[in-house]
């Protein structure tokens, strides 16, 4: 933390010293960086094959059968144990430690769709025959790179509204306000539901549109910080001196409204996570294929008696939300200086 000049020092122990906060950030982070590589822990394609000499990638590149003596061109389904006797016989396979990706069906249970908890699938299947586990897996990377994407756009939009509002005033500040006004009053859900309903939608397309509907949340807080500090002397001075609107915004104003700003993020992240399963968990969501929180939900809620669909669900948004929420909190102490050292 030596690079960090002394405000940004303080800011960071005071960020620190609140443990819940501090752990979260780190169990969080690894719960992200784990479903990132959700691919090489949960699959239902080998890692590696060794074949007659040879290395193979099967969960990169689909393989014909015919590639591993068998007698289909078609792709190789590793679930079949002529496949894997083939293999055996003149080489060897590295499997991920989940052998179910989220949209594998198991096959060689015994038990009817959803299946309970057993060895094979550590928190059961959902009625499609899924794995559980794998499912939340996928499921959480969705939810949080549509979470992170959601916020930074949205965010990025609301701070460059919200600084050409408090930075001009006047006028522009006036028919931003009742644009925003009008805008924010609109049901942003409902309308998402309703043009969910005429398109089908896609993570980017759902990014898009709650984009649209999503970006005012940090612009009053950007514009009052530009009302306050537009007046300032330095600022005049900086005027007098013939700097651009520009410079004078992005260099003397915006990180002071930054400090407002950043302590708002997790707050909207945790917002972004909500929506998505929402809309999943109602069905106006990602296409049903896709592995999704909320739809492993509603698989809950519809299937009340395999308790573990909605136990398993309820659990990591709770433990997701959670983490968000203490990060949030102690973001906001960090940058409060009134908690003192």
């Amino acid at each position: 933390m030596s690079r960090l000049n002394p405000i940004n020092q303080e800011r960071w122990t005071r960020f620190k010293r609140n443990r819940r906060g501090y752990w979260s950030l780190w169990i969080l982070a690894l719960l992200f960086i784990t479903s990132l590589f959700a691919e090489l822990i949960a699959n239902d394609k080998p890692l590696l094959v060794s074949y007659q000499g040879k290395i193979y990638l099967p969960f990169i590149v689909d393989y014909s059968e015919t590639t591993f003596g068998g007698e289909l061109a078609t792709a190789t389904d590793y679930q079949d144990r002529f496949v894997i006797q083939q293999i055996k016989k003149q080489g060897w396979i590295i499997w991920s430690p989940i052998r179910f990706s989220y949209n594998s069906i198991h096959f060689a249970t015994t038990e009817p769709f959803p299946s309970p908890p057993s060895r094979h699938n550590l928190l059961g299947t959902n009625d499609n025959g899924s794995d559980v586990l794998a499912t939340i897996l996928y499921g959480l990377r969705i939810s949080l790179l549509f979470g992170l994407a959601l916020t930074l756009l949205s965010s990025a939009i609301g701070v460059c509204i919200g600084a050409l509002q408090g930075y001009y005033a006047g006028s522009i500040d006036l028919w931003g306000q009742r644009f925003i006004e009008v805008w924010a009053g609109m049901p942003g859900l409902f309308l998402i539901i309703l043009l969910s309903s005429i398109v089908q939608p896609d993570f980017w397309w759902l990014l898009a549109i709650s984009v649209v509907f999503g970006w005012m949340g940090l612009v009053g807080v950007v514009r009052a910080e530009f009302l306050r500090t537009r007046n300032y002397d330095y600022i005049r001075a900086a005027r007098a001196m013939g700097v651009n609107d520009r410079t004078i915004m992005m260099r003397h104003m915006l990180p002071n409204a930054m400090v407002a700003t950043l302590t708002f993020l997790p707050f909207i992240l945790c917002g972004a996570v909500t929506t998505l399963t929402s809309l999943d968990f109602l069905g106006f969501g990602l296409p049903p294929d896709s592995p999704s929180l909320g739809a492993l939900l509603l698989q809950g809620r519809n299937n009340l008696q395999a308790p573990w669909l909605g136990i398993s669900s309820f659990l990591v948004l709770a433990i997701l939300l959670s983490l968000l929420i203490f990060i949030g909190e102690a973001v906001r102490d960090a940058f409060n200086p009134a908690r003192g050292s």
